[in-house]
């Protein structure tokens, strides 16, 4: 007979046990309670079993199946009665309990577990029910455990899940506050870089707006200053005016004077000489009463005659005395004083001229002559700059709404006070004057007369202090150019200042060559102002500047279109001229004659000198080219 299965329904609760716990417990109580239930299942066992924890139960796949109790075949053939009499022991016998797969504790030194060994035990006899319910009691117990390990294993899964999912967003958090850190950074950064900006392009606006302020009131006191130089200029010439019209009523009534006095001496000597022919007759008629008288007539009338040819001696003898005491204090050749003059007389008449035609017009030409000296100050040492200017120039003076005698003087006077403006570029300036008086000759001869009248080095010509000449040293200087302002002369070094400004600006005039444009005073005029310096000139601090600035701009071209006797030249001034110099023993001049002697030893006169060569372009929009500063060695 096959073996068979036996279920049998569990009671509710057996031996105070519940077998069905209340599902909604909590893990302490759980565990509570599972410990109580062991200790009474325990207690409540009339048979120990021993129960011993072989392996976990962890990981273990438990069956679904229930309890199963067989019965072999041999036991099913013995008869009905003899099954009821062994009913109880075939119950117990038939099959013993493998609790090897028993867990019911996490310790392993549970008072519960028992190890079992290989030999098998029997359990006692005991009632069908008994062991049915011992069995259902069992397996639940198991299932509890079970149960409550999967809900261990469960709630652990999900700590770790909810630690993983925690420690992935506390790096999520802690990733998302540095790239917020990063992101503020970076904007902190561009907000501190544009707040730099605007700063830096506020002070830029500021400090232009500065600039602009400044040029505005530089230009004002400019124009101020030109103003008041022009009303000083002008009381300057009325002063002039006068003085030279009390000079001339002096010179006329002390010519009137001696006409007056030359007549009366001519009276005289005729009266003399009428009543000597009177006597000579009234003695040859007496001469043979009165011979005393005829011999005492004759030396009255030699004496007479004498005195009267030793006046015109004596006045001769004067007037060669002062051509020479003249020729000592005045250092020029002759034709340069005779070109001088010219040029002064040309410039002289024409202002006169000036004069009447505006005191005779209604019209006002002070726009005419703004408009010409701002284009002066706008002369640049760029090509462009150069011809537009020039060409700008050349309209003035030849427009028919302003007389060309006044533009004409207007341009001379304001190119040669241009020289001591800073920012003059000499040899722009040049090329500016030969453009335009190629198209206005006239403009020449009066250009060189402002040079004359503002230093006397350009004609060249020196003034030798005499005290028997000039009445005192401030009368002297102010004879060889030194300008007077509210009383006060201007010192030395100011002086030598503007004396080198002057020459510079002619040593760039008579230099300048420019293609298919004569050139009316060129390099042959600077060669001859070379040679009449040298022979004439004596050897000073005034001399020496104006030397080496012509020399500085000018000793190019000579060298180029002279060649040896340019070099020659040099060997005459590095020799004489800076010999006499030396002789002096003045410790002033050591500064320029150790220019000089570099410039002559060192070659310099064969480099093309700064400037000279007009730019083709402007290098900036903002900055324009200045003129080298002069240099200070007279300082």
């Amino acid at each position: 007979m096959g073996a068979f299965k036996l279920a049998l329904r569990c009671p509710q609760k057996v031996h105070d046990i519940v077998v069905d716990p209340e599902p909604n417990w909590s893990f302490e109580s759980l565990s509570s309670e599972l410990h109580s239930l062991e200790k009474k299942l325990h207690d409540s066992c009339s048979v120990p079993v021993p129960f011993t924890k072989v392996q976990s139960r962890k990981g273990v796949k438990r069956s679904p199946m229930a309890f199963v109790m067989s019965l072999s075949n041999e036991e099913t053939e013995l008869s009905e009665s003899e099954r009821e009499e062994d009913h109880d022991l075939s119950m117990v016998t038939a099959k013993r309990f493998n609790c090897d797969d028993l867990y019911t504790s996490d310790s392993d030194s549970s008072d519960y577990e028992l190890a079992f060994d290989a030999q098998s035990y029997l359990m006692d006899e005991v009632g069908l029910v008994e062991s049915a319910l011992f069995e259902r009691s069992h397996e639940h117990h198991l299932q509890v455990q079970e149960n409550i390990r999967n809900q261990l294993s469960a709630i652990e899964t999900e700590l770790m899940t909810e630690q993983e999912k925690s420690a992935s967003a506390f790096a999520r958090i802690e990733k998302y506050r540095e790239a917020r850190k990063e992101l503020e950074r970076k904007l902190d950064t561009h907000y501190q870089r544009k707040i730099a900006e605007a700063l830096d392009n506020h002070l830029t606006a500021i400090q232009r707006d500065h600039e602009l302020k400044s040029q505005i009131e530089e230009r004002r006191i400019r124009s101020d200053a030109a103003h008041e130089e022009a009303k000083r200029k002008e009381r300057a010439f009325h002063e002039e005016r006068l003085r030279q019209e009390r000079a001339r009523a002096e010179a006329e009534a002390k010519l009137r004077f001696e006409e007056a006095k030359m007549a009366a001496l001519e009276a005289e000597r005729r009266a003399a000489k009428e009543a000597a022919e009177k006597e000579a007759t009234e003695a040859s008629k007496r001469i043979a009463a009165v011979a005393s008288q005829q011999e005492a007539a004759k030396p009255q009338l030699n004496a007479d005659s004498s005195n009267m040819n030793l006046q015109p001696q004596g006045s001769g003898s004067n007037r060669t005395k002062k051509s020479q005491t003249t020729g000592d204090v005045v250092r020029a050749a002759q034709t340069a004083l005779t070109l001088e003059q010219g040029r002064l007389l040309k410039l002289k008449e024409l202002e006169e001229a000036n004069r009447t035609l505006i005191m005779t017009s209604n019209m006002d030409f002070s726009n005419h002559e703004r408009h010409i000296s701002r284009l002066i100050r706008q002369i640049r040492g760029i090509t462009e700059n150069v011809r537009v200017k020039a060409s700008e120039l050349v309209k003035i003076l030849k427009n028919p709404s302003c007389p060309q005698s006044i533009s004409v003087a207007a341009f001379a006077k304001k190119v040669v006070s241009h020289c001591e403006s800073p920012d003059n570029a000499v040899f722009a300036c040049g090329h500016v004057i030969v453009l335009v008086t190629s198209q206005v000759p006239q403009a020449m001869d009066l250009l060189l007369a402002e040079f004359h009248r503002a230093c006397i080095y350009t004609v060249p010509k020196h003034i030798v202090y005499s005290k028997s000449t000039f009445e005192s040293k401030e009368a002297y200087y102010k004879d060889i150019g030194h300008r007077e302002d509210g009383g006060k002369l201007e010192s030395v070094k100011d002086y030598l200042k503007r004396l080198e400004s002057y020459m510079k600006l002619y040593g760039a005039l008579v230099q300048t060559e420019v293609q298919g444009v004569p050139n009316i005073h060129g390099p042959k005029e600077g060669w001859a102002w070379l040679a009449r310096f040298l022979n004439v000139l004596p050897a000073n601090m005034y001399t020496a500047v104006a030397l080496n600035a012509f020399l500085q701009t000018a000793g190019f071209v000579l060298f180029r279109k002279y060649k040896s006797q340019f070099t020659k030249v040099l060997h005459i001034i590095l020799n004489d001229f800076l010999n006499a110099l030396r002789e002096r023993e003045d410790s002033e001049l050591n500064p320029i004659i150790l220019e000089i002697q570099s410039y002559i030893e060192d070659n310099k006169f064969r480099q093309e000198p700064e400037g000279r060569s007009l730019q083709g372009q402007l290098l900036s929009s903002v900055m324009v080219p200045e003129s080298e500063p002069s240099r200070g060695y007279y300082y």
